[in-house]
């Protein structure tokens, strides 16, 4: 991915080697399944935070930050970069439409991170916060993505902030409050399936920015769309579960399967168009 040359966002505050007050994630098993479901956020972190917190401890009374290695320092240089092309893209997308891009702030943290919708640990994995507006992101979850998911590569890791951008458009289009509205009445299955089309839109609006980032700037190098078509496919509902548990259950999917989120990201790499994105008329969502 071609990133080097690109602007760099003043939007990011780094709060890597900044314990906060409170509370810290634990690591049983129960955790782990929660967490797996949670990676790549998008179920609303307010739910995921208070499940999580019902298993937590004291955070670990903590040092001065260690020097950041150049290999760290090139990492943190890489997101602001992406943040500031994620800016550039919502920003013309939402003037075309007679709207005003608000930007939000990414906040990188290591272990765990206070925000408004909660205190979180690094396995809940990026996430946005809607209390506050800011994407929160550890980025050890790179690692993860590349070792775990066998998905490496900068664009799929561009990708993951993409589709943390992705909820806090959805979030300025009013789009999330009307779901979260609509869930209130709602089963656990009819609300989790709510869920799903939000996060599978949020996928094809990491699919659009990459379509104009590329447009503008050409980003794109052989071997990067494979690269987040892999993460997109990695972290599917049906994956997770079936790795994490054995078997698969459809009504407590909350980000959709492997299949559907390759295609929407797909879709909305291909043709940049919003209107596309529709994921909550559409009636077949692996179409």
């Amino acid at each position: 991915m071609r990133w080097r040359e690109g602007r760099r966002s003043e939007n990011v505050e780094d709060r890597r080697g900044v314990t906060p007050a409170g509370i810290a994630i634990g690591g049983g098993i129960g955790t782990l399944l929660l967490a797996l479901a949670a990676v790549f956020l998008g179920a609303d972190p307010r739910q995921v935070l208070n499940i999580l917190q019902q298993q937590n401890q004291q955070a670990p009374a903590g040092g001065p930050p260690a020097p950041r290695t150049p290999e760290e320092e090139e990492r943190f240089d890489f997101v602001k970069v992406v943040l500031a092309d994620t800016e550039d893209v919502w920003t013309d997308l939402f003037q075309k439409m007679g709207k005003t891009y608000e930007k939000p702030k990414l906040v990188t943290f290591e272990r765990q991170v206070e925000s408004a919708c909660g205190v979180a640990g690094a396995s809940v994995g990026p996430f946005y916060c809607p209390s506050d507006s800011n994407v929160y992101l550890d980025t050890s979850f790179f690692d993860e993505l590349k070792d775990r998911f066998k998905a490496p590569g900068e664009f799929a890791q561009a990708y993951v902030i993409a589709h943390e951008i992705g909820h806090h458009v959805q979030n300025l289009l009013g789009v999330s409050e009307q779901v979260h509205a609509a869930q209130s009445g709602m089963s656990k299955e009819e609300a989790n399936a709510l869920t799903v089309r939000l996060e599978l839109q949020a996928d094809f609006y990491a699919g659009v920015w990459a379509h104009h980032a590329d447009k503008a700037r050409h980003i794109l190098e052989s071997g990067d769309v494979a690269s987040a078509l892999r993460a997109a496919s990695e972290i599917g509902d049906d994956r997770l579960q079936l790795e994490g548990q054995g078997y698969v259950v459809p009504d407590s999917f909350t980000h959709g399967t492997s299949k559907q989120r390759v295609h929407w990201f797909r879709l909305g790499l291909e043709s940049g168009e919003m209107r596309q994105g529709n994921t909550f008329n559409s009636p077949d969502l692996d179409n």
